[in-house]
This record gives C-alpha cells, sequence and structure tokens, in this order.
C-alpha cells in the first residue's frame, strides 16, 4: 500500500473520530444544561403578569364593511371579534423553560394559551389579507398586514406582501422599518425574511 495515502488515511480517519468526539462532548453538555435550567425554571413560583405585552386589537380600523357575502371573509371577521374579548401575548420565540423561569412554572398554561391566541390573530389576518388582496383591496388589506407587524409577526409573507404594496405606493421608506422591526424579532425566520427585504428592496 502506498505510504502516503496510508498517512492521509490514517489522518482522515483520526480527524473524522476527533470531530465525532467533540460534535458528542457538546451535545452532552447542550444537555446537560438543557436538564440544569429546565430544573431550574421549575422550581420558581407565580410571578405577576402584569407586565406582558398585552394586544388589543383595533377591530373598529379593520374594513369589516368589505365583502361581507363572502363566507371566507366572514369567517376572518368573527374570529377577530372572539379574540377582542381574549387575552392576546405575542411569546415567538420563547421557549416554555425560558417562560418558567421567567414567570413561573404555575403561568405556563395560561400563558401558552395567550400565545395560541396571538398564533391565531397573526394567521387570521394574513388570511384575511390574502382574501382582500384577491378582490384588488390593496390599501385595505395593508391595514391589516401592518397591524401584523405592529405585533412583531413573523410571517414572512406578510411582510413580503406590504413591502410590494408600499413599493407599488411608492413608500419605499416605510420597508425600512420593516426590516427593523424583523431585526427585533425573536424567530428563525427573522434572517429570512431580513434577507429577502435588502434583496428585493435594496435600501438607497
Amino acid at each position: 500500500m502506498n505510504l502516503g495515502f496510508l498517512a492521509s488515511f490514517i489522518t482522515f480517519s483520526l480527524l473524522i473520530s476527533f470531530t465525532i468526539k467533540r460534535q458528542a462532548r457538546k451535545d452532552r453538555n447542550s444537555e446537560k444544561n438543557f436538564w440544569a435550567r429546565e430544573t431550574q425554571a421549575n422550581s420558581v413560583r407565580r410571578k405577576p403578569l402584569d407586565n406582558l405585552n398585552y394586544i388589543s386589537i383595533p377591530l373598529e380600523t379593520f374594513p369589516t364593511h368589505l365583502r361581507n357575502d363572502n363566507p371566507d371573509v366572514m369567517e376572518c371577521i368573527g374570529i377577530m371579534e372572539s379574540l377582542t374579548s381574549e387575552k392576546i401575548v405575542n411569546l415567538t420565540g420563547w421557549s416554555n423553560t425560558d417562560l418558567k423561569l421567567e414567570y413561573g412554572t404555575a403561568n405556563i398554561t395560561v400563558l401558552s394559551e395567550y400565545d395560541q391566541n396571538y398564533t391565531l390573530l397573526v394567521r387570521t389576518l394574513q388570511k384575511w389579507a390574502d382574501l382582500l388582496l384577491e378582490e384588488n383591496y390593496a390599501k385595505e388589506a395593508s391595514v391589516l398586514m401592518a397591524f401584523a407587524v405592529s405585533t412583531n409577526t413573523d410571517i414572512s409573507r406578510t411582510y413580503y406582501l406590504l413591502a410590494d404594496y408600499w413599493a407599488s405606493q411608492g413608500e419605499t421608506f416605510r420597508i425600512e422599518q420593516l426590516i427593523r422591526t424583523a431585526e427585533g424579532l425573536r424567530s428563525v425566520n427573522k434572517d429570512a425574511i431580513i434577507r429577502h427585504l435588502k434583496a428585493k428592496h435594496p435600501l438607497p
């Protein structure tokens, strides 16, 4: 066997073995840290929820008068009306462990409900906006999407369509604010949203 090949093979094998062991060590440390935080979180007592950023739905500013003959639109309006009496909080990017550490284990169920209400809110807003866009009510759809962005939604379609609308209206300066909002997200969609906005709507 060629000695050079043998030496290369041995070096490669050692490198692979080292990489595997290093990754296994990282995984063990990550798991250890996770369970340490989880144990700590489970001992945190209930804390007040007064400082949460509760979201109020400005239903009176929404285009509820449009396409009332469309059952899908009416479903969206009905969901909005039902959510006005619920507590809504955007907790995107927070793990259960994070929430327990911050607000106490006893609050995890109610916090999950608040976050589920938020998910329903932003998904319904975008569905409603899409329905209006199909009927060429772009201005009215932009009102719904702008509100969603103001709550720090991480639905990428909301950002993309709103940016396209503002660009079509010559209001490209608003896209910079969209990018700033996206930069503050606690979401895995954050980087993709920023890249898309900057690539399609480059700032001067």
